[in-house]
């Protein structure tokens, strides 16, 4: 063979090697171009949506100690497609039968798929041959439904914590058509399938339980379920704090990949108010699967991440939280009363410390009681004696006494025409100090008819009361304070009938008085943090107006020492090692528009140290129901601030001003007066 003659057979093989190979290339492309869409029509593929959840964010103290974090759970849907595709109901039995075959347990997977396969095939073979609608075809499809059921029910029944009879039921519930509750059925009797959609077999259960559900499915061969995760809430303090943290709730709402489904809101507290930033975005994925619910190789996936929400920390110290609500619910058992509050609060930057109703939702996370009010936001009660510091303090900021300053008191009984003001212990000449240690009603509305009526109500309503305190919770009321002009309702203001407050709204005045006279936006938020720990917005102290001038605060803080002090109504409110001041509050409840005799409001609002407090506390007790002992401020809410404040002074750390003997001298005769 010459070179030129090897050469050109050389020349040759290459060129059929290369056409072939080229025309081999133009078919792949071909087909994973061109024909795809054909192929695809013929298969009637489809998109598949899955959301990926964005997960809420933490709600924490201030402290961070974690209060509220989200948990992954996961829900199991039936897709009724799936499920009754004769395809996968054949694989379901074709597996059932082979996997029990002795030379199953040595064969690899590849081997077992083919297994699977074969007898599929011979389990499908009549139904190709038949039609659809032939009774033969139709018989052989309900027969392998029952089996498939059966199946299904077999192995997934215990893993769910369901009997089988139970798990049965939703499955044939969600698989059959129903009408006013009965079965719909066909013409020769049967029940009629659904035709497509999905229905929930188990939702929200505990990740570790859906991923061993989910191998048992995988490890199966198990066609017709789908998988869905989320987030459930969880409350490492699930009875503490409950008004204030709230709790969450489904609603339905159609998804960002638009199918029906279910997000988590809050519902109330700062759940509720704070939703903006705790919810996150939920994402999605998005796959092209065939008729089988496979996904098509070479097809392209849409994704959209999802969204973290961002952090809450609010002011709220858990360790202060838990004192003041065990104290409140011992204080509530003792005087046999069901309904109470008491809110604590740092009287130089209006933060909440700690604020407990009752009654409360008592488990948060089994969401228990949901309709119960926050009565410290919430409710609205007449206030009584604490009012009294309105006056008060209106006369001192005008200069129009000082605390040394003396008023004639009537001996307990007022009359100027038809107005009558009485109090329940008469009193001769008292000073604006003695009107607040012995609690005159006269004193009060002698000291109120100086400032004037305009006058007094402009000062109600620097205070705060009768406006929303603007705390970033849901729900508040502003309470019900206006100026009549009547002189008998102007009188009954001033000592705490003829309005209606919240307990914050009081708590948030007597801030006023134990820091420097001005009124501050009180605040349960201190500041929103991101996925990294930085903070995105802090919640400064925020100043509303100017009440009253510091040195008036200085003399009403002296004046409030002396009510807790001998011959004061409040000796019960005294705390061993520290000088207290406050005032009590008495007032005969409201029942159906009108005054229930022998049934009251009591309260006490306190501050503590006296000469520099470093948190107010009040406390209300409606309807003490005790019969050994008068039902007063000073006798019922008093002895739960001591016990509170004496705790709290612990917690906080809090020097002691006055000799420890003197204190215990000063408690050993405590009697209200």
């Amino acid at each position: 063979m010459t070179r030129r003659t090897f050469q050109r057979r050389c020349l040759g093989l290459c060129s059929v090697t290369v056409a072939g190979l080229s025309l081999l290339s133009f078919r792949l492309f071909q087909v994973q171009s061109w024909d795809r869409k054909q192929v695809n029509g013929k298969a009637n593929p489809f998109d598949r949506a899955e959301v990926l959840p964005g997960l809420r964010g933490k709600i924490v103290d201030r402290n961070d100690e974690v209060l509220a974090k989200s948990m992954p759970v996961g829900s199991i849907f039936a897709d009724i497609n799936l499920m009754t595709g004769s395809e996968q109901m054949a694989g379901a039995v074709a597996y059932e039968r082979v996997s029990h075959l002795p030379e199953w347990q040595n064969a690899d997977g590849e081997k077992r798929k083919k297994m699977v396969r074969s007898v599929r095939m011979e389990i499908v073979a009549p139904l190709e041959a038949l039609d659809e609608d032939d009774p033969q075809a139709k018989e052989i499809r309900a027969s392998l439904l029952e089996a498939t059921l059966a199946r299904y029910v077999a192995l997934l029944a215990r893993p769910l914590g369901l009997k089988r009879e139970e798990l049965r039921k939703l499955l044939t519930d969600g698989l059959y058509r129903h009408k006013d509750g009965k079965l719909v059925l066909s013409e020769d009797g049967k029940p009629v399938l659904r035709k497509n959609g999905e229905f929930p077999i188990a939702k929200n259960l505990p990740d570790d339980v859906i991923r061993g559900i989910q191998e048992i499915i995988d490890n199966n061969w198990i066609d017709g379920f789908t998988f869905r995760f989320s987030y459930r809430r969880n409350y490492s303090s699930e009875k503490l704090a409950t008004h204030v943290i709230g709790y969450t709730g489904e609603i339905a709402e159609t998804g960002p990949t638009g199918r029906p489904g279910y997000r988590q809101i809050g519902k109330f507290g700062v759940e509720s108010s704070l939703e903006e930033y705790l919810a996150g975005r939920d994402g999605y994925r998005t796959e092209r699967r065939d008729t089988f619910g496979m996904r098509i190789p070479g097809e392209t996936q849409e994704v959209v991440p999802p969204r973290p929400g961002l952090d809450v920390q609010l002011t709220l110290d858990m360790g202060m939280q838990a004192i003041v609500e065990e104290e409140l619910d011992a204080g509530l058992k003792e005087m046999k009363s069901t309904r109470g509050c008491a809110v604590v609060m740092d009287p130089k930057t209006g933060e909440i410390l700690a604020m407990a109703s009752r009654p409360h939702f008592e488990n948060l996370n089994h969401l228990q009681n949901l309709d119960e009010p926050c009565f410290a936001l919430q409710t609205i009660y007449e206030p009584g004696s604490t009012i009294k510091v309105v006056a008060a303090g209106a006369a001192l900021n005008e200069r129009m006494v000082t605390p040394q300053t003396s008023i004639f008191c009537h001996n307990g009984f007022f009359q100027e025409g038809k107005l009558i003001v009485k109090d329940d212990h008469p009193q001769g000449t008292l000073t604006v100090e003695g009107i607040l240690q012995k609690s005159s009603n006269i004193g009060a509305f002698k000291l109120a008819r100086q400032v004037g009526m305009d006058r007094f109500y402009d000062y109600m309503s620097k205070w705060g009361y009768g406006h929303k305190t603007g705390i970033m919770l849901s729900g508040e009321s502003r309470g019900v304070v206006r100026n009549s002009g009547n002189l008998v309702d102007f009188s009954r203001a001033a000592y705490g009938y003829a309005l209606a407050v919240t307990p914050l709204q009081v708590a948030n005045a007597y801030c006023v008085i134990a820091n420097d006279g001005k009124l501050r936006k009180p605040h349960i938020v201190k500041a929103i943090i991101a996925g990294d720990g930085k903070p995105v917005q802090k919640f400064e102290p925020e100043v509303v107006n100017t009440v009253i001038r510091p040195e008036t605060a200085k003399m009403m803080r002296k004046a409030l020492e002396r009510v807790t002090g001998e011959g004061g109504t409040a000796k019960l409110a005294r705390v061993p090692g520290y000088l207290v001041c406050g005032k009590t509050g008495t007032a005969l409840r409201i029942h159906n528009g009108r005054y229930q005799p022998g049934h009251y409001t009591t309260s006490f609002a306190g501050m503590m140290p006296a000469e520099n407090p470093a948190f107010v506390c009040v406390v209300v007790v409606d309807d003490p129901l005790r019969k050994d002992i008068n039902l007063y401020g000073g006798t019922i809410a008093a002895p739960i601030f001591a016990k509170i404040g004496a705790r709290l002074a612990a917690h906080m750390n809090l020097t002691p001003t006055e000799p420890e003997g003197e204190g215990k001298d000063k408690l050993a005769g405590n009697q209200e007066p």
